[in-house]
């Protein structure tokens, strides 16, 4: 692969994704629910892309160490979205989301100063998601209002967010190491959620959406767990394939659960 194709598709290819994905599961989130949503912006559709851009060009102990990375920064994404969902309550969109930001700034930082090995990881970054999870739930069930779509929405969706994922990839290519590290993990997709559907839904509508894609970030964090661990063992091809596999499972195995007759109920007024 030539040089110049080393850097231009895995930019395009990440811009368009994320772009791409962001924009349905807004729509979805506004017409079937946060949950629905949620699950679908929480798939591995940024993480795996670029994965395998790596994977054409390193070996399975590249990718395993990269997916330990991915594991451990996951810490700072809960917390951002944990701030985020308890901000947006009572605050308005700059508000609630530079304090997410300075939050999952602080703890990227922090992260970052630990040597990580598997199974400490393993135990403080899943306490850290579950607590947010648990701290988020009762934030979950507000009630998606109906809103008027513009024949604009769609095309300025993407455009907005491919132009945020070109900025935050581009910085960290021109920055120092420590830089780089904490801005491949930069909660892309959640924040592309807030900024586009904060102004149109309000800050309770889209804190539960961002509460629900808590719960979607323990799955998207369990399949980067199986990148690491697979991939010595069974090849990177294989490693990959059962980390989708594991995503995509857990996603459909909470919406299964959240559409049950057992599952939660939503609370809240109707919309009008």
């Amino acid at each position: 692969m030539s040089p110049d194709l080393q850097v231009l598709l895995p930019l395009a290819s990440k811009m368009a994704v994320t772009a791409l994905i962001v924009v349905i599961a807004t729509v979805v989130a506004e017409r079937a629910g946060a949950l629905l949503g949620a699950m679908i912006a929480t798939l591995p559709t940024s993480a795996g892309p670029a994965y395998v851009f790596l994977a054409l060009d390193h070996g399975a102990d590249f990718i395993a160490a990269s997916a330990l990375a991915s594991v451990t920064a996951n810490a700072g994404n809960g917390l951002f979205a944990l701030t985020y969902v308890w901000l947006a309550q009572r605050h308005g969109i700059v508000a609630s989301a530079a304090g997410a930001l300075a939050v999952w700034v602080v703890a990227g930082f922090a992260v970052q100063a630990v040597t990580w090995t598997t199974w400490p990881a393993v135990i403080v970054i899943f306490a850290v998601l579950i607590g947010c999870v648990v701290l988020a739930a009762p934030y979950r069930h507000a009630r998606i209002p109906l809103t008027r779509r513009r024949w604009y929405d769609v095309p300025a969706r993407a455009l907005m967010v491919a132009s945020l994922v070109g900025f935050v990839v581009t910085m960290s290519e021109r920055l120092g190491t420590g830089v780089t590290g904490l801005l491949s993990a930069f909660p892309i997709v959640l924040l592309s959620f807030v900024i586009i559907l904060q102004p149109r839904l309000g800050g309770p509508a889209t804190a539960a959406i961002i509460a629900n894609a808590l719960i979607g970030l323990v799955g998207f964090t369990a399949a980067c767990l199986t990148i690491h661990l697979t991939v010595p063992l069974a090849g990177v091809w294989l490693g990959l394939s059962l980390a989708l596999a594991v995503a995509v499972g857990f996603n459909l195995a909470v919406l299964l659960v959240g559409r049950s007759p057992l599952g939660p109920k939503p609370r809240g007024n109707p919309p009008t």
